[in-house]
């Protein structure tokens, strides 16, 4: 019979480091993960960019967190990754902004949307949940690599089991189309580009790349589910899933702990990684085929037309 696990062994927000002097940009900030992730960094004195793509809602986000935190210090930094117009116009106000950042935090995400596209006419999956992200951070990594300790923490999901592979003959779901599959491959790609981007940081030795996803976090993100689907899961969504805060700690810990390696993993220690507190959890083994990271890497620097340092 397994032990139970003590409480020292259950990571919580009272793990977090002092934060101080820190800058972090949080993507999709306004609500739920984003806005629990910058929440809990600012109160342990982290300067936190909310980085939205409504600023009136990123406004009431920093209303919220600063009703809790008095004090914080916090700012907002519009950026659609929908659009590689938006993120280099965002890249850009950021490098003016912040001579160096600490902590980026690839948070943003839509889930299983209708068929539909970014502006720059990408799957709007792939396009938000990988290219923006990879794009943006290509874009500030020179503001990074100069800080020791500094990290990227991109957000996936166990949804990205769901999609055995990267489909490059059809990247853009054009020929046909499945909400799930195309969110999978996004999901998917977030794992591939953070264990690719680890590999070409690490001769650096100041900045580390690591992935987290949330569980079953009860968040809006079902909202585009398709109607049976919807109606299960908000009968489902109050049994099964935890709450924002306690989904975000996978995220906070791949970017606080002083013990995490670069390429590491987080997720919630629970039944089948759906709840509980984070520890680092495996991926899939499609997302460690070095060959299909590296073709991705590729097709992605075509795509958003963004070189790493790197």
């Amino acid at each position: 019979m397994m032990a139970s696990k003590s409480a020292a062994d259950r990571w919580t927000e009272s793990d977090v480091t002092p934060q101080d002097g820190r800058v972090a940009v949080v993507t999709g900030a306004n609500s739920g993960l984003g806005l629990e992730t910058a929440r809990i960094l600012a109160e342990h004195g982290a300067r936190v960019v909310l980085a939205v793509r409504d600023l009136d809602k990123g406004r009431q986000a920093v209303a919220r967190i600063t009703d809790r935190v008095p004090g914080a210090k916090l700012s907002l930094q519009r950026l659609d990754l929908a659009s590689l117009e938006s993120v280099r116009a965002a890249a850009t106000e950021l490098h003016a902004a912040h001579p160096k950042i600490d902590l980026l935090i690839n948070n943003a995400g839509v889930m299983t949307t209708p068929r539909v596209k970014t502006q720059d006419g990408f799957d709007m999956q792939f396009g938000v949940n990988h290219l923006g992200h990879f794009a943006l951070t290509g874009l500030l990594l020179d503001l990074l690599l100069p800080v020791p300790g500094s990290r990227v923490v991109t957000v996936s999901s166990t949804g990205h089991r769901m999609q055995a592979d990267i489909h490059f003959d059809d990247l853009q779901w054009d020929r046909s189309y499945s909400r799930v599959g195309a969110y999978g491959q996004a999901k998917l790609a977030n794992l591939m580009f953070t264990y690719e981007l680890q590999r070409r940081l690490a001769p650096h030795g100041t900045t580390i790349a690591a992935a987290a996803h949330p569980g079953a976090a009860a968040t809006d993100l079902q909202r585009n589910l398709p109607g049976p689907l919807r109606k299960a899961a908000d009968l489902l969504v109050p049994l099964i899933t935890q709450p924002a805060d306690m989904g975000a700690l996978p995220t906070v810990r791949a970017a606080t702990d002083p013990a995490v390696l670069g390429g590491q993993y987080y997720g919630p220690d629970g039944f089948r990684e759906a709840r509980g507190h984070p520890r680092v959890v495996s991926s899939s083994r499609k997302s460690h085929d070095i060959a299909v990271q590296q073709r991705l890497w590729a097709v992605s620097e075509q795509l958003t037309d963004v070189k790493f340092p790197v």
